[in-house]
């Protein structure tokens, strides 16, 4: 298929955006920067060298299928080429355009929070997209906090604010892909920091602003409070962690309802992961070896 605006992946943007079909059949892409585009990044799996040599007969069957379809397969990872360790990558990125979006992802004016990955690029605070149709016109601008609408309740949890549901999808995408590349494959983090990190290190990075979030700063605030002063202060409260719905996009306070363990809870995992990420890479490193 041709680059057209029917297709999801926009190369010059290097992004993945919704795309809109008109009754008359014509297609437009929507070019919102929102977690849409990343959301494809996370759907990313490998298959280690054992699994191929303990069926050989599924593997050849799959590389028979994938031989006769390439051509549908368009710019998704060769699942034939062995990675570290003899690994296959199964992305529907390959490695172009995973560096091509990682660029949006981790760039600090764009993606990239203090807290964790925004939902809605900040790129779209000073340049809201906006689209008419049938005389209409419709507005998607960042908002870090509130909504400034009543559509879903007032809810706001797409339009900045930074969602641990989709964080975590993306902490483990990049964990997959590392045991794919390895060492060799850097990126930088952050965007135009001009510092090189590898894709295990950059989910690391996520995974520390995440944390960030509910750890005392300096002056001894947690971000999660934000201005609530009886929570900063009290020492009857200020120990007493709320799982916020989701996360201001630029300061970290807690937003929407305060009790989501369901999924705000899993940033209990991070600081362990975090502190054992030295040696799961070394067990990473002798697997490659």
């Amino acid at each position: 298929m041709g680059q057209t605006d029917d297709e999801m992946w926009d190369e010059e943007d290097g992004f993945f955006y919704d795309v809109l079909r008109l009754p008359d059949g014509s297609a437009t892409r929507l070019r919102i920067r929102s977690m849409v585009g990343l959301i494809p990044l996370c759907a990313v799996s490998v298959i280690p060298a054992g699994l191929i040599e303990r069926f050989p007969s599924l593997a050849a069957r799959a590389r028979e299928n994938y031989q006769r379809y390439a051509d549908l397969l368009g710019g998704a990872a060769d699942p034939l080429k062995p990675g570290v360790a003899g690994r296959r990558l199964l992305s529907v990125l390959d490695e172009r355009k995973l560096r091509k979006a990682r660029s949006r992802m981790l760039d600090e004016e764009r993606f990239l929070s203090p807290h964790g990955i925004r939902s809605l690029s900040r790129g779209h605070l000073d340049e809201p997209f906006v689209f008419a149709v049938h005389g209409q016109e419709y507005r998607v601008q960042y908002l870090p906090a509130e909504s400034d609408t009543a559509m879903f309740g007032g809810n706001s949890n797409w339009r900045g604010p930074v969602w641990f549901p989709i964080n975590l999808l993306i902490v483990r995408a990049l964990l997959t892909y590392y045991l794919y590349y390895g060492d060799d494959f850097t990126v930088e983090c952050p965007t135009g920091s001009g510092r090189q990190m590898t894709l295990f290190e950059v989910a690391r990075e996520i995974s520390d602003r995440l944390i960030s979030i509910f750890r005392r700063d300096e002056a001894g605030r947690r971000p999660v409070y934000g201005g609530m002063a009886a929570f900063q202060d009290d020492p009857h409260w200020r120990d007493l962690l709320l799982f916020h719905e989701y996360f201001h996009g630029d300061n970290g306070a807690g937003l929407g309802a305060s009790h989501q363990t369901g999924w705000t809870g899993l940033v209990a995992i991070l600081p362990g992961l975090t502190a054992d990420l030295g040696a799961t890479r070394k067990r990473l490193a002798r697997t490659a070896s």
